[in-house]
């Protein structure tokens, strides 16, 4: 786990945001609860999105990885890519998620990739392939994101 070293965001992205007083590398830090999950976004441009996470405390009761913490991972990392895709006058509020479990992890870690399946100006849907450490997929899932608007007290209705 850890802090994370480096941020995986094109300068020009990290300038354009920072520009509107926005710290997109927070922003984007996966918030409290992938922090608390582990999660770690190791690359980031609208076409490819790259990140981690332990499975050690993300298990259900039988020691395997929890759908549930899959799902997290999917959704960050996808988030991610559409609100790249979306610019900084708009944000990605996530709409449909689909996961799919293929195999059960029980230690290592995860590494999701997400990449875009559509990219409009009203929604982007994002294609997430979750592997353990022998490169086997563990999850394939799929997230919708609602582009919306950003105005001065938030997001337009």
């Amino acid at each position: 786990m850890g802090e994370q070293t480096r941020t995986p965001f094109p300068p020009e992205v990290v300038e354009e945001y920072a520009g509107l007083g926005v710290d997109i590398v927070a922003l984007f830090s996966a918030g409290h609860l992938g922090n608390h999950m582990g999660i770690e976004v190791v690359e980031a441009t609208a076409d490819r999105v790259v990140g981690t996470m332990p499975v050690k405390g993300n298990t259900q009761p039988y020691g395997l990885l929890h759908g549930g913490a899959s799902a997290v991972l999917a959704e960050t990392l996808g988030s991610v890519g559409a609100m790249l895709h979306a610019g900084s006058g708009k944000i990605a509020v996530g709409v449909d998620l689909n996961a799919t479990h293929h195999r059960g992890v029980r230690d290592g870690v995860v590494t999701g990739t997400a990449t875009p399946l559509h990219r409009g100006r009203s929604s982007a849907t994002y294609e997430i392939t979750i592997t353990d450490e022998q490169g086997r997929r563990v999850c394939s899932a799929r997230l919708t994101c609602a582009l919306r608007p950003v105005t001065p007290n938030g997001i337009t209705g």
